[in-house]
């Protein structure tokens, strides 16, 4: 169960960094942490497939640029 809490956590602040850097700071936290939570594990995939990755810095990297990716195709699709 803490691992679950600890995740959300974590993907909410990837949320919130993803957010500040596509300029969507204003759409949420909800919003930012559950596209951080998606860009997590897409960051994760796309690392996983290019065989990088491994430490929790490059798996940072990863899931905020998973979650810039998230964003930026929903902005997108919206469109």
């Amino acid at each position: 169960m803490i691992k679950f809490i600890v995740f959300i956590l974590i993907g909410a602040l990837i949320g919130c960094i993803a957010g500040k850097i596509m300029g969507h700071e204003k759409q949420g936290f909800i919003r930012n942490a559950l596209l951080g939570l998606i860009g997590s594990v897409v960051g994760g995939w796309i690392g996983n497939l290019l065989k990088i990755g491994g430490g929790w810095i490059s798996g940072l990297i990863l899931s905020v640029a998973g979650a810039c990716l998230v964003m930026f195709l929903i902005e997108k699709l919206k469109k």
